[in-house]
C-alpha cells in the first residue's frame, strides 16, 4: 500500500462503490482518505464498500447486517442482547504475533515485539491480497477522545467484519463529521482489517496466519485472520501504542487508566485516575457503588494551563465476564441482564441466555460456545477440556448505557484529575493504600516498581512480574524514555495529582490470609479523596504516607458500616522492611539490566527509600507497627 499506482484515488473507487457512497466518500476533502481506502481495495479486492456517514439508519443498519451475515446472533431473551464466537485459537490478544513494523536505522526496546518494515510489510501484504473477495469493505471514520477537542484523534477502519463494524458504534465516538472538516496538518490513525478466510460461523480459521502490525511510520494498524476483538479493532490497545509516541513527540501522558468520579463532603467529586495490571482491581475500583466512571480502560492526560486534565478516548467498555456476579460487582451485573444494546463475546448461550464463569450461579452442563456444541467434558484439538465459555469472554457495551457514567464523558476539556493510583498484586511487601512523597517519589516507587506477583509463599519464591505503569505491553518507545516524559511531564504542572500505591493483595506472612476484604477498597478511596483536599492527615513511613487509624475507623463506619480494629489496622500498615528491601532490589535490577536508557533518578529515589527503610530496621526491627512513626 505504497500509493505508488495509485493516480487518481477517487476515479479508482467510483467503479468499486455506489452513487450514494461515492458521494460521502467525495464530501471528505482529503486525499489521504481516499488513497488509503483506495490501496486497501487494490489490495483485499471487495465486491463493493460501504461508506458510513454515521446517519441512524446506517448505524442501524451495520448492526442488521452482523446479525444477516451471521457474524452475531440476536438468539437471546433479553432485547438488545446478541453474541458473537471467535475461533477457538482466537480468544485473547496475541503477543506473539503483534508487532511493530521498525524501518531500517530505527530500533525500539528489545522487550517490544518487531519486525524488519520492508518484511513486515510484504509479509501483511500478502495474506490481505484477495482477502475480502466477494464480500463488503465496510469503512468507518471515529475519533479518539471527544469531538471538536485538543485530545481528539480521528481515526479511521477499513475491515471486511459487520461484528466490528458494529462493535465499534458502541465503544468509539462517531467521526465521519470530523473527517469532513480534516484539514492536512492533523494526524490521524488508520486501520486494515480481514477475518481471512472463515467457516460456515463466520470465524477465522486460518489461526496459523494470524498477523497484527503497527506501522508507526503511517500510523496504521495492519490485523488479518482475526476477529477478537483486541485484535481486529484497531483502535483498543494498538492505538494506544500509536498515541503513546504520539504523546512522546508533543509532551502529554497515554496511559492504561480507568478514571472515575469520588463524591466527597459537601457535595463536590474528584477525579481519580488508576493502572492496574490485569486482575489487580481496576474494573472493581472504577465501578465502586455510589461513585462514577468515566474510563475503565485508557485515558489522554495532558497539561492545560498547569493543570492535569484527563480524557476517555473511547465511550464505551469492552469488559472482561468473568467473576461478574450480584455480590462483588452489583451495578454491572445489572446492566448486563437488562435490556441494552450489549454483544457478548465467547461465552456459553443456553436457554437464550449468556453464562460465564465466575458469575454467581451453576453454569448448564451443555449449550453452544466458541467450539461449537459444547457438553460438560468436552475436549479441543489440543487434548484439553473445553470451558464452558472463555476465561476472557468479553461484553461490549457504551458507557452511557451504566446508570453510573460520568456526566463529563464528553466534555472537550476533559475533567481535573486530582490522583492517580498504581495498583498491583503484591502480596508481601506494600500496604494497601499510601501516597507518594512527591510526583517524582510516587511515580518511581509504586507506578516504575509495579509489580504483579503471581504465586504466594512465605519463603522469597514468588514469581514476579514488573508492569511499568501497566502500560508495559504497550509502551512503543524506550521504557527510559517513557519514565523521563512522566517525570517531565509532572515538573511542568502548576497543580499535580497526588500519587498513591495500591495493594488490595497483601497477605499475613504466617497464614497467608489476605488481610484486605474487596470491599475495603472503598475506603481506600474515600481516603485518597480527602487526602487530595487536605482534609485528613497522614502518617510517615519509609515507603510514602498512610492512613491514621481514627480516620479509617471513622470511614469503615460511614462507607462499610463495618467495625475497624486497632488489629486490623497494625496488620494492614505493618512496614515489613525484609519484604520492601526484596522489592526495591527487583526493581532496581530490572530497570538496571532490562532498560538501557534509565534515568537516574529512578535509582537515586529507590535507593533513598531503601535508606529509610534501613534506618527504621536500626531504631525498631524487622516489622514496625505504624503507631512507631511520626505524624505529618
Amino acid at each position: 500500500m505504497s500509493g505508488e499506482n495509485i493516480g487518481n484515488p477517487l476515479e479508482l473507487l467510483k467503479d468499486k462503490m455506489d452513487g450514494e457512497n461515492y458521494k460521502k466518500l467525495c464530501a471528505i476533502r482529503d486525499i489521504r482518505v481516499h488513497k488509503f481506502i483506495a490501496e486497501a481495495a487494490e489490495l483485499c479486492r471487495p465486491k463493493d464498500i460501504f461508506i458510513c456517514s454515521d446517519t441512524p439508519d446506517e448505524i442501524a443498519y451495520i448492526k442488521h447486517m452482523a446479525i444477516a451475515s451471521g457474524e452475531e446472533s440476536a438468539a437471546l431473551l433479553t432485547p438488545g442482547h446478541t453474541f458473537h464466537f471467535d475461533g477457538i485459537y482466537d480468544q485473547a490478544r496475541d503477543r506473539e504475533v503483534t508487532k511493530f513494523l521498525v524501518p531500517k536505522g530505527d530500533r525500539l526496546s528489545p522487550a517490544i515485539k518487531q519486525i524488519d518494515r520492508d518484511e513486515g510489510l510484504m509479509e501483511i501484504f500478502s495474506l490481505l491480497k484477495d482477502s475480502m473477495v466477494d464480500r463488503t469493505m465496510i469503512v468507518r471514520f471515529l475519533t479518539l477522545g471527544p469531538q471538536n477537542s485538543i485530545f481528539t484523534i480521528p481515526c479511521m477502519e477499513c475491515t471486511d467484519s459487520w461484528y466490528v463494524a458494529h462493535a465499534v458504534s458502541l465503544l468509539y465516538r462517531k467521526g465521519y463529521e470530523t473527517f469532513l472538516k480534516l484539514t492536512p496538518d492533523m494526524e490521524f490513525f488508520k486501520t486494515l482489517h480481514s477475518c481471512g478466510k472463515v467457516d460456515e460461523r463466520k470465524i477465522s480459521v486460518e489461526h496459523e496466519k494470524k498477523r497484527i502490525y503497527i506501522d508507526y511510520v503511517t500510523n496504521t494498524v495492519y490485523s488479518v485472520n482475526t476477529q477478537y476483538a483486541g485484535n481486529s479493532i484497531g483502535f483498543k490497545k494498538h492505538a494506544l501504542r500509536l498515541a503513546i509516541r504520539k504523546a512522546h513527540r508533543e509532551g502529554w501522558l497515554a496511559e492504561h487508566f480507568m478514571i472515575m468520579g469520588v463524591h466527597g463532603p459537601g457535595g463536590r467529586k474528584t477525579y481519580v485516575a488508576g493502572a492496574f495490571p490485569s486482575g489487580c482491581g481496576k474494573t472493581s475500583t472504577a465501578m465502586l457503588p455510589g461513585e462514577t466512571i468515566l474510563a475503565d480502560d485508557i485515558a489522554y492526560l495532558r497539561n492545560i494551563n498547569g493543570v492535569c486534565r484527563a480524557v476517555n478516548p473511547e465511550a464505551g467498555i469492552f469488559g472482561i465476564l468473568r467473576d461478574i456476579n450480584p455480590r462483588d460487582q452489583p451495578l454491572l451485573y445489572q446492566v448486563l441482564v437488562s435490556p441494552n444494546e450489549i454483544i457478548f463475546t465467547n461465552v456459553l448461550v443456553k436457554d437464550a441466555r449468556p453464562w460465564w464463569i465466575g458469575m454467581g450461579c451453576n453454569l448448564p452442563d451443555e449449550g453452544i460456545n466458541f467450539s461449537g456444541r459444547w457438553w460438560r467434558g468436552k475436549r479441543g484439538p489440543d487434548g484439553k477440556e473445553i470451558p464452558p465459555a472463555s476465561d476472557n469472554a468479553r461484553y461490549i457495551i457504551s458507557l452511557k448505557a451504566l446508570s453510573n457514567c460520568d456526566p463529563e464523558l464528553d466534555n472537550p476539556l476533559g475533567v481535573e484529575i486530582g490522583a492517580i493510583i498504581y495498583g498491583g498484586r503484591d502480596y508481601r511487601a506494600y500496604v494497601p493504600i499510601q501516597q507518594g512523597y512527591s510526583w517524582e517519589h510516587g511515580v518511581i516507587c509504586y507506578g516504575a516498581a509495579l509489580e504483579t506477583e503471581t504465586t504466594f509463599a512465605i519463603t522469597e519464591v514468588g514469581k514476579y512480574e514488573i508492569n511499568v505503569m501497566a502500560n508495559q505491553d504497550f509502551i512503543s518507545i524506550s521504557l527510559g524514555q517513557y519514565i523521563k516524559n512522566y517525570l517531565e511531564f509532572g515538573k511542568k504542572l502548576r497543580k499535580q495529582p497526588l500519587i498513591f500505591g495500591a495493594n488490595y493483595f497483601l497477605r499475613d506472612l504466617k497464614t497467608g490470609e489476605f488481610l484486605n476484604s474487596p470491599l475495603d477498597k472503598h475506603v481506600w478511596i474515600k481516603w485518597i479523596e480527602l487526602r487530595v483536599h487536605g482534609d485528613v492527615g497522614a502518617i510517615k513511613t519509609p515507603t510514602g504516607l498512610i492512613p491514621k487509624y481514627e480516620d479509617l475507623a471513622e470511614l469503615f463506619k460511614q462507607v462499610l458500616n463495618k467495625k475497624y480494629t486497632v488489629e486490623d489496622y497494625r496488620r494492614q500498615f505493618t512496614i515489613r522492611v525484609p519484604e520492601n528491601l526484596s522489592k526495591i532490589r527487583r526493581v532496581r535490577e530490572f530497570w538496571s539490566t532490562q532498560v538501557t536508557d534509565t534515568p537516574n533518578e529512578v535509582f537515586e529515589i529507590l535507593d533513598e527509600q531503601a535508606e529509610r527503610l534501613i534506618k527504621a530496621r536500626n531504631l525498631y526491627g524487622d516489622y514496625i507497627p505504624p503507631d512507631k512513626f511520626e505524624k505529618e
